[in-house]
């Protein structure tokens, strides 16, 4: 129980500070929704560009966060070499990746359908090449339970990036003052400002992470450089194709859907401004994941580590089927944080987030693969959902645009969660608590379908009502398996 509230209380404290960060980060969504409507298009450019951004940070990290943690815990290799031998491979790719892409940006922007904007193309690879080199001073943080460091540097990157959009989307036009002459005569916003912005604030991180850069400073080693590329590669194809998953929609769909390229562009927009309603449950995973991660590897060699990893499952399961509940039974109010003529997507907003549920169950899973030496298993789970989800837009967009794309996530994490559950029962038997996981899906299934009922009421009703189906899910959790004496520091007022 000792490792589970140590796990706790890292969850918590990067939980809170991506919390923060994500509420923040929210500001942006009303800000450019606000300032961008959806029949311009705009704001689809900015899903789609950051649809290829993601994929990009996985293929310039290549696996090695996960590598890193898995070598700094494995007898026989030195930390410090191993710490500098990470930060100059992902350095040296980096950095040969910008030089090979600007060489050749006119083809690429034209290639992806930014050929009259290759500035979109080029400021955003320099910024996901810097980003990706600092996934590994982070990783490093974490490795060195350092959650407080990492968290604030997260939300100053983000407080930075938000002042400088209101400067840029409000303040300034408002005054019809512009310095640096980046608007026309008419004030005109553009959304590759929106771009530059990131990359300020990117620089403005990298240079607040000095100290940690310095571990570079310990040498490279080749013997190990090769280790970790034979076990880092399945990882590198897992992730990309996992990213895949979860950004091959907003990809595919302007070359997929059944109409104009405006058109298009403002369906997608749509698409990306309402899943980011559904992104507190990727905000979740994250926190878990940035926890749990070093948690595991450190822990492997316990003798009850994989008690331990069932209970974990179970509590993930827990919290993310009530943040579900949360989300879904205060919509109302949470619409709010995008534009008025965005609503009518917000019908996705259930199917993705029980999409990101299954896809943190898949991380969950994927341990057994990782301690075992298997990373190729990664990479079969997530090629199979990946052309199940493919397939789904490809067949599916033309007719149903974006809802289409909400399903496709769903089936392939459904599929690449279950295939990593019955083949990893064979090679890394873990006995999770499936009668108890399955009551509280049931259940918040079932209160779920009687929020669904108060649609249409006036809205101070059905926020009442919902809060009090979500009150009766936590009140099950705190009679079944957390009861408030266990809590910390207000348990002891609880017999």
């Amino acid at each position: 129980m000792a490792n589970l509230k140590s796990l706790a209380k890292d969850t918590a404290i990067y939980g809170l500070s991506s919390i923060v960060a994500r509420f923040i980060n929210y500001l942006l969504v009303p800000i450019q929704t606000a300032r961008f409507a959806a029949s311009g298009g705009e704001y689809g450019v900015i899903t789609n560009v950051y649809a290829y951004v993601s994929i990009l940070v996985i293929l310039l990290t290549y696996g090695m966060e996960t590598t890193f943690f898995r070598f700094m815990n494995r007898e026989g290799e030195d930390p410090r070499r191993i710490y500098s031998t990470t930060l100059r491979m992902v350095a040296i790719t980096s950095l040969l990746s910008i030089a090979v892409v600007l060489l050749l940006l006119q083809p690429i922007a034209s290639a992806i359908g930014y050929g009259d904007h290759p500035e979109y193309v080029g400021v955003m690879y320099v910024t996901v090449a810097i980003d990706a080199f600092m996934c590994v001073p982070f990783a490093y943080l974490r490795h060195q339970h350092k959650p407080l460091k990492f968290a604030t540097l997260k939300v100053l990157n983000i407080l930075l990036n938000i002042v400088l959009n209101v400067l840029y989307l409000i303040v300034l036009p408002k005054l019809q003052w512009d310095p640096l002459g980046i608007y026309d005569d008419q004030f005109t916003l553009q959304v590759a400002f929106v771009f530059y912005i990131n990359l300020a604030c990117t620089l403005f991180t990298l240079l607040l992470l000095g100290k940690e850069l310095r571990g570079m400073g310990h040498g490279f080693d080749a013997k190990a450089c090769l280790r970790m590329l034979a076990y880092t590669w399945p990882l590198l194809v897992m992730g990309v194709v996992g990213q895949l998953n979860q950004a091959a929609s907003q990809i595919l769909f302007p070359y997929l859907y059944d109409g104009s390229v405006a058109e298009a562009r403002e369906q997608l927009g749509i698409y990306g401004a309402c899943i980011k309603i559904a992104m507190i449950m990727v905000m979740i995973t994250q926190a878990f994941r940035f926890a749990y991660e070093p948690f595991v590897f450190g822990k492997s060699k316990d003798k009850d580590s994989r008690d331990t990893y069932a209970k974990a499952m179970k509590f993930y399961l827990i919290f993310t089927l009530l943040a579900f509940l949360c989300v879904m039974g205060w919509l109302g109010t949470l619409k709010f944080i995008i534009g008025q003529s965005y609503w009518e997507g917000l019908r996705v907003v259930p199917i993705v987030m029980a999409a990101e549920i299954m896809f943190g169950v898949f991380f969950n899973l994927s341990f057994w693969y990782k301690l075992t030496d298997r990373t190729i298993w990664g990479a079969y789970f997530s090629a199979i959902g990946a052309v199940v989800l493919i397939t789904i837009d490809v067949l599916f967009i033309p007719r149903y645009g974006y809802m289409a794309c909400a399903w496709a996530g769903f089936a392939a994490y459904a599929v690449s969660m279950l295939l990593s559950y019955f083949i990893g029962q064979r090679y890394y038997k873990v006995d999770y608590p499936l009668k108890d996981i399955s009551l509280y899906v049931v259940l918040a299934f079932v209160l779920y379908g009687f929020m669904r009922a108060a649609v249409g009421w006036p809205l101070w009703a059905s926020l009442a009502f919902n809060t009090l189906l979500i009150g009766v899910f936590v009140a099950f959790i705190v009679w079944r398996d957390l009861p408030l004496r266990s809590l910390p520091v207000i348990g002891k007022y609880f017999k």
